[in-house]
C-alpha cells in the first residue's frame, strides 16, 4: 500500500479519524487499488480474530487488585528502592495490557456490539453482497402480507415489514442474512435507483438508541425499536435513510 497512508489506514479502521480526514482517505481509496487491497486484508484479519474466541472478559476485581498493589509498592518499605520501582513498572505494564485487552474484547450477540468500524464493515459488506445478481431477495414481493409470513420459522422474531410505495420507498422483498454469526432478517426497499437493506435482529443489550455512519461511499443508520435493532444501509443519502427510519418507526 502507499507508505504515507499506512498509519492513516489503521486509524481509519479504528474509527480514530475525524469526518474530514475520513472522507479524504475514502476519496484516496477510490483511486488506489493497493490501499483498497490492504484495507480489505486488514478487515478480513480482524473478522477472523473477532470470531476466533481468543479473548476472555476481564476477571472481576483484577483492576482494583492491581491498583492496590501499585499503591503498596509505592509506599515506603524496607525493600531496596530499585526493586520497588521495577515491580511498580511491571505492574503498570500489566495494567496497560489488561486495559487494552479489555477494550478490544469482541462482543457477541449476547453482549455489547462490535466497534463502530467493525460494525460498519459487516453491514456494508452484507449490503454489497446483496447487490450481486440473484442475491438481493429470497422472497420478492411488494406485498407486506407475503413478505412478513415468509420469515415465520426462519427467525425467532417478527420483523416490522411494511410497504411505503406511496412515500417513495416501495417494498421489494426480503431475505435471510448473517451478521456477527447470527441469522438476521433483511428487508429491501427501493429509493429512486437505489436499493436499501434494512437489517433486523433482536436487541439484548443497552446500546445507544440511535447512531449513524458512513464507509466507502455507503451510509447507514441504526436504531432500537420494540426489542429489535434495525440498521438501514445504502449508497443513497442520509436524509433518505432517516426518512425511511421514521416511516418504519411510526
Amino acid at each position: 500500500m502507499c507508505e504515507e497512508n499506512r498509519t492513516v489506514l489503521h486509524a481509519y479502521l479504528d474509527g480514530e479519524l475525524d469526518a474530514p480526514r475520513s472522507a479524504e482517505f475514502e476519496k484516496h481509496l477510490e483511486g488506489c487499488a493497493a490501499c483498497v487491497r490492504s484495507l480489505e486484508s486488514q478487515e478480513a484479519l480482524r473478522s477472523k480474530l473477532r470470531h476466533a474466541n481468543l479473548f476472555e472478559p476481564l476477571p472481576p476485581g483484577l483492576e482494583n487488585k492491581i491498583r492496590r498493589q501499585l499503591r503498596e509498592a509505592s509506599a515506603p518499605a524496607s525493600v531496596p528502592k530499585i526493586s520497588a520501582w521495577r515491580w511498580l513498572a511491571a505492574a503498570a505494564a500489566l495494567l496497560l495490557v489488561v486495559g487494552i485487552s479489555w477494550r478490544y474484547v469482541p462482543k457477541s450477540g449476547d453482549g455489547s456490539s462490535l466497534s463502530a468500524s467493525a460494525f460498519a464493515s459487516e453491514i456494508v459488506d452484507a449490503h454489497i453482497r446483496s447487490l450481486q445478481p440473484g442475491h438481493l431477495t429470497d422472497v420478492a414481493s411488494t406485498d407486506q402480507h407475503t413478505v412478513k409470513p415468509w420469515f415465520d420459522g426462519k427467525v425467532v422474531f417478527a420483523p416490522p415489514v411494511k410497504d411505503f410505495a406511496e412515500e417513495g420507498f416501495p417494498l421489494i422483498g426480503g431475505r435471510l442474512d448473517v451478521l456477527e454469526g447470527q441469522n438476521v432478517a433483511a428487508l429491501i426497499y427501493g429509493r429512486r435507483k437505489h436499493f436499501i437493506n434494512v437489517f433486523v435482529w433482536p436487541e439484548r443489550n443497552a446500546e445507544a438508541e440511535q447512531y449513524t455512519g458512513s464507509k466507502n461511499g455507503y451510509n447507514w443508520i441504526s436504531w432500537k425499536q420494540g426489542g429489535l435493532r434495525l440498521c438501514a444501509v445504502s449508497d443513497t443519502n442520509r436524509d433518505d435513510l432517516a426518512a425511511l427510519k421514521d416511516l418504519i418507526s411510526r
